[in-house]
Parts: structure tokens; C-alpha cells; sequence
């Protein structure tokens, strides 16, 4: 009975995006308290925010390509890092999201704060749409199947034309040269970012340190910060260190 009910809430928050506990308790035909364990439940799999007096959505959605930590080795890393990310932003700021499961993930923890968020990730709007108190701004562009990022010339001219307090971008490698992707396009797209963003830093766990990908972003010291987790190498916090860039080392969770 207990997971037919929790089935249920789980649906009712995710058709909604957000629901008061009260709200679910009636619907439910449960205690308020029945429905707050229940939320913790759904919150510690990632799945919901609570806020006061009622719960976010911020699991997958049934049409729309998002990230599923399952099977993902580097899950409770990224999640490290995304709190890590969310507590160096202030709340009325301005904040832009490239497309990544990493960024998903700091997204996930932005759903309950009072922002405007620049994004050209498809997940990530689909997630924040629904939250009355973040002023969205989507990214047109082409859509990358691939990854549901929005890139090209239209993409950037709109990008050109904004100005972000922070810019937190993923990447798939990174080496002594500086930062990689593997598309060529949304390096460009992320190279706008970085040139419009007050503050420009990369969010990466320890794995994708020590290789390269395609196409170069930039060099190690031309972004302001890194967040990754603490099983990163010592020789690779120097590096960065060195390079000048404000290194952050998250717990996981």
C-alpha cells in the first residue's frame, strides 16, 4: 500500500511541478506527516526539492531527455559539486547553465531560489519552467538530439548580447592545455559564455581530468574557478593552483 501511495505522489508532483503537502495530504488521503516522509524519500532519490509548505519536482520527465544518475559511476560527485556550485551563488543573481549532466545537477539544487538562470540545455528549462520564483531566459538555437542543447550562429548572437553574473560550463576532458569538448559547435557556444559571464567557472568531477577531447574551450588558467571532487590528484590541484584558478574540492553526496 505504502509504494502504491508514494507511486502516486510521485506522479502528482511530477504532472504539477510543484504541490503544497496539504494538497498531496488530501489527495492522498494521508497525514501531512505521512506525506513529508514520503517527500524525503523522493528528495533523497533526487527526485524533489522541499520547500516550505510544499515540494518541486526535479526528477526526469516522460518526454523530455534528462540525465538518469543510474549507472553513472561519477553520480555522487556531481552531485557534490552542484551543491558546492549553488552555495557560490547569491540569491537575485544572474546565472547561466550550458547542457550537461553535472549542470542538471546544480540546476536540481536552484529549483527553491529566488534567480534569473540563462540556459541553453533543454533538461534544465524543462526542470525550471515550472518554479514561479526563477525568471528563465532558453537559448534558441540548433538542437543537438544528442545532448538537447541548443548551438550554432544563433545561439551565440543571442548569447552575445547578454551579460551573466556567474557561467558554470561542463566539460569532457581536461589536460595541460586547458578544457575540452567534443562538439565543435557547442565550443563556440560555450567560448561566447565564457567572454559574457562576470565570472566563468568549469564544473567537472576528477574523471575527466588527465585527457582531451576534440576541440579546446581554453587554457587552464583562463577561467576564474573549477569545482570538482576531492578525489581529484594532488598533482592536479597544483596545476590548477598554479595556474591561478580558484580550485573548489566538493564533498560527494
Amino acid at each position: 500500500m505504502s509504494e502504491q501511495r508514494r507511486g502516486e505522489l510521485r506522479r502528482i508532483v511530477q504532472t504539477r511541478g510543484f504541490a503544497s503537502l496539504a494538497e498531496l495530504a488530501d489527495s492522498l488521503s494521508v497525514s501531512e506527516s505521512t506525506v513529508r516522509r514520503d517527500v524525503d524519500l523522493l528528495e533523497r532519490l533526487g527526485e524533489a526539492k522541499r520547500t516550505h509548505g510544499g515540494v518541486f519536482w526535479t526528477g526526469s520527465a516522460d518526454k523530455m531527455r534528462v540525465f538518469d544518475s543510474r549507472g553513472d559511476h561519477s553520480a555522487a560527485q556531481k552531485r557534490g559539486i552542484a551543491v558546492a556550485a549553488a552555495a557560490q551563488i547569491h540569491d537575485g543573481e544572474t546565472v547561466l547553465l550550458d547542457g550537461g549532466s553535472t549542470t542538471y545537477e546544480i540546476a536540481r539544487q536552484l529549483v527553491i531560489r529566488r534567480l534569473q538562470v540563462v540556459t541553453n540545455s533543454l533538461p534544465v528549462a524543462n526542470l525550471l519552467s515550472g518554479c514561479s520564483n526563477i525568471e528563465l531566459v532558453l537559448i534558441g538555437g540548433n538542437v543537438d538530439h544528442r545532448t538537447g542543447v541548443t548551438i550554432g550562429p544563433m545561439a551565440d548572437s543571442l548569447l552575445s548580447s547578454l551579460r551573466v553574473d556567474r557561467a558554470f560550463l561542463s566539460v569532457a576532458g581536461v589536460d595541460a592545455e586547458g578544457y575540452y569538448n567534443s562538439n565543435l559547435l557547442l565550443v563556440e557556444t560555450e567560448r561566447m559564455m565564457s567572454r559574457i559571464a562576470a565570472v566563468n567557472c568549469i564544473v567537472a568531477d576528477s574523471s575527466k581530468f588527465g585527457r582531451a577531447s576534440l576541440s579546446r574551450l581554453c587554457g587552464l588558467g583562463e577561467v576564474d574557478g573549477v569545482i570538482t571532487d576531492k578525489r581529484l590528484t594532488t598533482d592536479w590541484q597544483n596545476r590548477l593552483q598554479t595556474a591561478g584558478v580558484e580550485l573548489t574540492l566538493a564533498d560527494e553526496t
